[in-house]
C-alpha cells in the first residue's frame, strides 16, 4: 500500500497527524542529514501501521520533504 508523507524535520516536538487514510504530516527531532529524518519516518510509519520498520520501504521524495513510502501488510 503506498502512502504519501509530508515530512517536517528538525521540529523540537515529534508529531504524526493522519491527514487521510493514506497521507501523513510527520515532524520529526531529526536532522533532514545523513538520512536520519528517512529512516525515522519509516520507524513512525511502521509503528502507525503496526508493522515491522524493515516492511516500508521509501519509494520516491529521498531529499524531499514530500514522500511516498511502500508499506506491505499481511
Amino acid at each position: 500500500m503506498y502512502v504519501k508523507v509530508r515530512v517536517f524535520p528538525g521540529n523540537k516536538k515529534e508529531v504524526v497527524q493522519k491527514i487521510s487514510k493514506n497521507t501523513f504530516e510527520i515532524r520529526v527531532k531529526e536532522p533532514a542529514e545523513r538520512n536520519l529524518a528517512n529512516i525515522r519516518i519509516r520507524e513512525l510509519i511502521a509503528n502507525e501501521y503496526g508493522v515491522l520498520s524493515k516492511q516500508v520501504r521509501l519509494v520516491s521524495g529521498h531529499r524531499s520533504n514530500t514522500k511516498i513510502v511502500d508499506v506491505i501488510t499481511g
